[in-house]
């Protein structure tokens, strides 16, 4: 099977992303996570697969898989590329769409400075809708890492994260806690992991351990992830730039029940074709 897709990035978070409506895809584990892999296939950290719609009302479909070749609910660098894609491709000539994933509707537009703002939706804080076990839902929760306590607060972007406060990123033990954050039995389905250094009340510096995908060079639900939890535990106050090793986004997000708005670039790098 022949292959066509595009390469994109939001931030250094790379994406390879295929145009499902005009060609049937259909790929295993195995094959994803070949394409995944950097030296033998394409390289990303996710592929976006975008689909026709399954429902009224909606532009389109949009599903993402991670480089281990499992399928996840929602990508916020990935919403801005599949933006651009779609409108570049030709597939839309809407400048704002509804887009439907896992975990329900997401909003993104295209600015007129090629930037794209998706509205991520509101976050959820219940640990049933997490998922995570906790008997209640305070901003704070002490995480066990093998006799090493951190106070995390969990966060739904329609996928799950738990981000903790440290006084350095750069200094943070990413590599060690991320994958025990990330797999803990405590979140069934695993979890994204972010490391958030706060600089002021309108900045701060993250990074995020990913699920299934390891430290990636940006977060888009990540990002929407610190900001609501900094402005939980009233550290932070909207809207916020928060800066990751791939570059800047910006967030806002006006409190409980309103949708978080996540602003930043979407970047085509180039088009291909694989052989499988």
């Amino acid at each position: 099977m022949r292959l066509k897709f595009t390469k994109m990035h939001g931030l250094g978070n790379d994406f390879v992303v295929l145009d499902g409506v005009r060609q049937n895809i259909s790929l295993t584990p195995e094959q994803l996570r070949f394409l995944a892999d950097r030296h033998f296939g394409i390289g990303f950290d996710q592929l976006l697969l975008v689909e026709p719609a399954s429902q009224p009302g909606v532009d389109f479909r949009y599903r993402i898989f991670n480089a281990d070749g499992g399928e996840v609910e929602q990508c916020g660098n990935g919403a801005r590329c599949f933006a651009r894609f779609v409108f570049d491709q030709g597939l839309t000539d809407k400048r704002e769409i509804r887009v439907e994933t896992r975990k329900g509707v997401i909003a993104p537009r295209l600015e007129a400075d090629g930037q794209v703002t998706v509205d991520m939706g509101a976050p959820r804080f219940a640990p049933a809708e997490i998922p995570f076990i906790s008997d209640n839902d305070a901003v704070l929760q002490p995480l066990d890492l093998d006799g090493t306590t951190v106070d995390i607060s969990t966060v739904s972007m329609g996928n799950p994260h738990a981000v903790q406060v440290v006084a350095d990123v750069d200094t943070a033990p990413v590599a060690v806690q991320g994958p025990l954050i990330e797999s803990h039995p405590r979140f069934p389905e695993r979890v994204n992991a972010g490391f958030m250094q706060v600089l002021d009340r309108h900045n701060v510096r993250l990074r995020v351990y990913e699920r299934g995908s390891g430290e990636t060079l940006a977060c888009g639900t990540g990002a929407c992830a610190a900001v609501v939890a900094g402005i939980r535990r009233g550290l932070l106050d909207s809207p916020v730039r928060v800066a990751t090793r791939g570059g800047e986004l910006t967030i806002a997000w006006e409190g409980p029940g309103q949708p978080v708005l996540m602003t930043g670039p979407a970047v085509t790098v180039f088009t291909g074709e694989i052989e499988l």
